[in-house]
């Protein structure tokens, strides 16, 4: 490659690209309406930012062979690549609608192909759910809460740790859970009665007092994040990792187990007992039923194929 690319001819170091584009960036940190996104994409960024200081490059200025240039430095999973480039190329047509470019040099840079049908998280058999269930049981309330929640609802580590006391409730005769999917939209979420029970044992009610009658609640309750530390604090993410990994060891269970291999089990075992597709993509909230698809490990069973049931029908 050209080496008058990548050469940095600063004679002096200007400030870093965070601090010359500052205002840019924190205008494109408003504008998204996720808070995961939010902590995703601006991870990336700042990591694009640091390999731009190194090399000498203005954020708001670069082209398509610079970026192409970045893209060969990273490592990880195709999935992880592209989700890098796409938080990139979220900034730029943000730039560019607020004039602060006119270029979006990711736009044409080749992303890594990636398989639909694919999933590389690990998930869980039925036997090695239920052990799991066991551990965090004895563990203590909280982890058997969340283990129960993840494992019985398939809801994201995000949605269960975001979610708050007055979220949780009756609704038509049904337990349930009210959380934020990804992009900020609410929805219900049935709470079967294996997590009902590990939920009112952890937080010390059977459930009777967060029904809210004419808008009416038990007021020490309010407001109150489903999941606290000790202190009363929000329970971060990285600490609910970490206690999903750290039980995982204590049953026994190989490899890199995570809040999301508890929402992968969910959804095998959901389909594996004959939940369709339709009704699992409404369940675990995806905009696409390509992602719902990808859980579903009979898919390529002949015995299972529509050419036995069209042929049964019209015999």
């Amino acid at each position: 490659m050209n080496d008058l690319v990548f050469s940095a001819a600063h004679t002096s170091a200007p400030a870093p690209n965070r601090e010359r584009h500052a205002s840019s960036i924190a205008a494109w940190q408003l504008a998204q309406t996720s808070r995961h996104t939010l902590v995703a994409y601006t991870r990336h960024l700042n990591h694009y930012c640091t390999w731009l200081d190194a090399m000498g490059f203005d954020l708001l200025s670069v082209r398509r062979v610079h970026v192409d240039g970045y893209r060969h430095t990273l490592v990880g999973a195709p999935s992880t690549i592209a989700r890098t480039l796409a938080a990139l190329s979220s900034f730029y047509k943000y730039a560019i609608a607020e004039g602060a470019t006119a270029l979006n040099p990711v736009a044409t840079v080749v992303r890594p192909a990636i398989d639909a049908d694919h999933s590389t998280t690990q998930g869980l058999t039925r036997d090695q759910a239920r052990t799991l269930l066991a551990v965090a049981r004895a563990d203590d309330p909280r982890s058997h809460a969340l283990v129960a929640l993840l494992l019985f609802t398939g809801i994201r580590i995000g949605e269960a740790l975001g979610a708050s006391t007055t979220d949780y409730g009756h609704d038509a005769g049904h337990r349930t859970l009210t959380i934020r999917r990804k992009g900020g939209k609410s929805a219900k979420v049935a709470v079967p009665a294996p997590a009902a029970v590990a939920l009112n044992e952890y937080l010390g009610t059977n459930g009777a007092e967060l029904i809210h009658v004419l808008g009416h609640s038990t007021h020490h309750l309010i407001g109150q994040p489903l999941f606290t530390t000790n202190t009363g604090r929000p329970w971060q993410r990285s600490e609910a990792f970490r206690t999903i990994g750290r039980l995982a060891g204590k049953a026994g269970i190989q490899g890199r187990i995570g809040p999301h291999s508890l929402r992968h089990t969910f959804a095998t075992i959901a389909l594996d007992t004959g939940t369709s597709l339709h009704a699992l993509q409404d369940s675990m909230g995806h905009a696409d039923p390509r992602t719902t698809r990808r859980y579903d490990r009979a898919r390529n069973n002949l015995a299972k194929s529509a050419s036995y049931d069209v042929a049964r029908a019209l015999a």
